[in-house]
């Protein structure tokens, strides 16, 4: 039996994996090292995981996680083996590579999330082989649900949005422009915030000034990010996340004019990753 985690800052999706098909998932806090303890990554895996799972003890674990750097996969894969007895190959890896596998499968390919922030990757198959920084929402993320949401919080703001819109927003939301200030200045989680009003353009997506920002969202995406990665124009450009998931339409349209091949859109990386480590794709 494999054992598979998909990690993130909130959540951890475990997929156990016997002869290639998925057995069973659970669902854990998330496990990022810069946010947890070893200690504290081992008593979410004794305390949880372990009470839903047949046994504790599998052939392989492969843990793809935030936060999971090169310098903290050791620390990772030493509180991952004080709960769980792996008899074969255990791999700590980033979110990003999990990603990758779960998108490209083992083919050399360009592999993005777009979710509520934003990352992409020039992959050859098997490994990561250059990353440009999201640089997270402030800097970066283009694309992202975090700075799709800033650029429509700010258009409606300064009325750069139809007076229809900009109603409907209000309506909507009923925040002042003092409560919005301080959610993004003064408040934790910003981005998560800011994300929040995704269903809004979702809504509204048939309102051209809408689809355009959408879109440009997503031109800046590629242009800043995908287009630094030898292979733009002839490699496959794929996508897991909610954003990437929602609005395919726009996202394969700005693909086709900036010379792009498309390659698979999926909304989470999961049967991706149990596909590749059972050698479908």
């Amino acid at each position: 039996m494999i054992l598979i985690a998909d990690s993130g800052s909130t959540k951890t999706d475990w997929s156990l994996v016997d002869n290639g098909e998925e057995a069973k998932r659970i669902r854990t806090k998330g496990m990022n090292p810069f946010q947890m303890s070893a200690d504290e990554i081992t008593a979410e895996v004794k305390e949880v995981l372990l009470k839903e799972l047949p046994t504790n003890e599998v052939d392989e674990l492969y843990f793809y996680g935030a936060g999971c750097t090169k310098e903290k996969q050791p620390g990772v894969e030493k509180a991952l083996r004080a709960g769980i007895t792996v008899k074969g190959r255990c791999e700590v890896a980033s979110d990003m590579l999990g990603a990758a596998r779960g998108i490209c499968g083992h083919q050399p390919g360009i592999a993005c999330i777009l979710g509520t922030g934003s990352n992409s990757c020039a992959y050859d198959g098997e490994q990561i082989t250059k990353n440009v920084s999201p640089l997270g929402f402030i800097l970066g993320d283009e694309g992202s649900g975090a700075v799709l949401g800033r650029t429509l919080v700010g258009d409606v703001l300064k009325n750069q949005l139809p007076a229809a819109i900009v109603e409907r927003f209000h309506a909507k939301y009923a925040l002042t422009t003092a409560d919005i200030i301080d959610r993004v200045y003064r408040q934790p989680f910003p981005n998560r915030f800011l994300a929040s009003f995704v269903p809004f353009l979702e809504e509204n997506l048939q309102e051209p000034c809408i689809y355009s920002l959408v879109k440009e969202g997503f031109r800046s995406f590629l242009v800043r990010n995908v287009k630094q990665y030898e292979g733009w124009n002839t490699l496959p450009i794929g996508f897991a996340g909610s954003v990437a998931f929602i609005y395919r339409k726009p996202l394969e349209e700005v693909l086709e004019e900036e010379g792009m091949s498309a390659g698979r859109v999926i909304q989470a990386p999961m049967q991706g990753m149990i596909d590749y480590h059972a050698g479908r794709i």
